[in-house]
């Protein structure tokens, strides 16, 4: 009678420290895989939340081009944000990214964009703005009637592109 419950003891203790050591082995493998999906919803929530459309696009002759882009998402952007976009414009296959501009709302130098919302009143990008970037490639064509490619892409992998052609 005392050996079964010695021998229920011992069965108990051991039971108590095998689930002690699997807890210590498994928490921190589950603990980084929350983490990791977390972090993964965050940026597709954000993903989700930002959105624009292309209103309107126009080049000329001389290298320029200027695109009007609305935004459409509920989430506002900020304009640190905004200036980590990467835009590319050029003849469909020959084409360049350009870099942002230090001189926001004028017209850049080659190889550069810049940009101004319209109405805006704060440091951000806020739903129903318009953004105006504004572009200078030798990449463009210049020939009346010849097609431009153009496509940005924000700071989140967000992106929109067209093809227009040279007024």
């Amino acid at each position: 009678m005392s050996s079964e419950t010695i021998v229920t003891a011992i069965f108990l203790i051991t039971a108590i420290v095998a689930a002690g050591i699997l807890t210590s082995q498994i928490f921190p493998a589950i603990y980084t895989m929350s983490s990791t999906f977390s972090s993964s919803s965050s940026k597709a929530d954000q993903q989700m939340r930002t959105d624009m459309v292309i209103v309107n696009s126009f080049a000329d002759s001389a290298g320029n081009a200027q695109v009007w882009l609305k935004d459409t998402g509920t989430s506002r952007i900020y304009l640190k944000d905004l200036n980590m976009s990467t835009l590319f414009i050029g003849a469909p296959g020959d084409f360049e990214a350009l870099s942002q501009d230090d001189l926001v709302g004028a017209p850049p130098a080659a190889g550069k964009w810049s940009y101004d919302i319209l109405d805006n009143s704060n440091a951000y990008w806020d739903e129903g703005e318009t953004l105006h970037l504004m572009m200078k490639s030798d990449h463009l064509p210049t020939s009346r009637g010849d097609v431009v490619y153009f496509q940005m892409v924000l700071f989140d992998g967000t992106k929109r592109s067209e093809q227009f052609t040279v007024s």
